[in-house]
């Protein structure tokens, strides 16, 4: 599907698609790109009623779905997605599950349920329905059974993205394309990135300036950057960037900031915001960490001036950073990537 490579919609191994056909489903990889379908094999075979009734009977081989795969036609050895459960779940025979950055910037309000309701009214023929923030996994797919017998077209997830469901893919591509324009925000890009001074302000650290000059879109508005300072909106934001978003103070270096971490017993942070001037990435971030890099800068500019905010809270945050399903992706990313 063209949603893998959209960035707005897609960023990096984040999302997954699944289609069933007859009692078996094939749904993308952990850690693989949507991106990458064309160039290599990013799809899972896994047997669905087995999987749903080990859903529903709270059995934690649900969790990572491997003891489902239809192991004679997984040549490529892969793992399931983290999130298999919730697919196999939901009787759509296509589902698109995906980041889309207008849905998490309006899902993360605290008016979400009132402002979401006035964009879908716009496709009133579609179904959906919204559901609260979950850990992906069974928590999530739990939250997600609980809705599929009215069989929703479109389900949005709070701090989180999007699934969108149909008979066959030129369905779900229509109804992507539809509700992408329903939920539409604009963006507020704040000029262009300071390359040279953030340079300058790298110099003898571990950090440089972002390469893709949509990700410094983060720290060119006061409102973009309010945003981002103010907690973890979505979980690859805290899986691949970490809890915090670092900030330079006037006249502060990046190896100053690391230092000043150090000191106060603080994570250093893989992103570092300099306000007015665009933001530094960590030298260590993988393909996968600069997309989500990415990602955030396009969330925080789409999000209404003035609303208030429902972050993450710190328990989300702990329970995605010591969850071995998220460090496996992260590992993966890694080996993909050269890391």
């Amino acid at each position: 599907m063209a949603v893998g490579s959209d960035i707005l919609k897609t960023q990096g191994a984040g999302g997954n698609t699944s289609a069933k056909f007859g009692g078996m489903m094939w749904v993308k990889a952990s850690g693989t790109w949507l991106s990458q379908a064309k160039d290599r094999d990013i799809m899972v075979p896994v047997e669905v009623e087995p999987l749903v009734a080990a859903l529903r009977d709270r059995d934690p081989r649900a969790e990572k779905a491997t003891d489902f795969v239809v192991n004679e036609l997984n040549s490529s050895g892969l793992r399931p997605s983290i999130e298999t459960s919730f697919h196999a779940a939901l009787q759509n025979p296509v589902v698109a599950h995906y980041h889309c950055v207008n849905a998490i910037a309006l899902s993360v309000l605290r008016r979400r349920e009132q402002i979401l309701s006035e964009r879908m009214a716009t496709v009133s023929d579609l179904t959906w329905a919204s559901i609260p923030y979950r850990r992906p996994g069974t928590p999530l797919a739990h939250e997600i059974d609980a809705v599929s017998g009215s069989l929703p077209d479109v389900l949005i997830l709070f701090n989180h993205g999007i699934i969108v469901g149909g008979r066959d893919v030129a369905e779900v591509s229509d109804r992507i394309r539809r509700v992408s324009e329903a939920l539409a925000c604009p963006s507020r890009d704040g000029g262009k990135p300071d390359v040279t001074a953030l340079s300058v302000l790298a110099e003898g650290s571990d950090f440089q300036p972002a390469s893709d000059p949509g990700s410094h879109k983060t720290a060119l508005s006061p409102e973009n950057l309010e945003f981002a300072l103010g907690g973890s909106l979505y979980p690859d934001h805290v899986i691949f960037l970490g809890s915090t978003v670092g900030l330079l103070t006037d006249g502060q270096s990046a190896a100053e900031f690391v230092v000043h971490c150090s000191a106060e017993g603080k994570e250093v942070p893989k992103l570092i915001a300099v306000s007015g001037k665009g933001v530094l990435v960590s030298k260590e971030l993988t393909p996968g960490g600069l997309a989500m890099a990415r990602c955030l800068a396009e969330v925080v500019a789409r999000i209404p001036a003035g609303e208030a905010i429902e972050y993450l809270t710190p328990d989300d945050v702990y329970e995605l950073t010591h969850w071995e399903a998220e460090q496996y992706r992260q590992a993966l990313d890694r080996k993909v990537n050269g890391r």
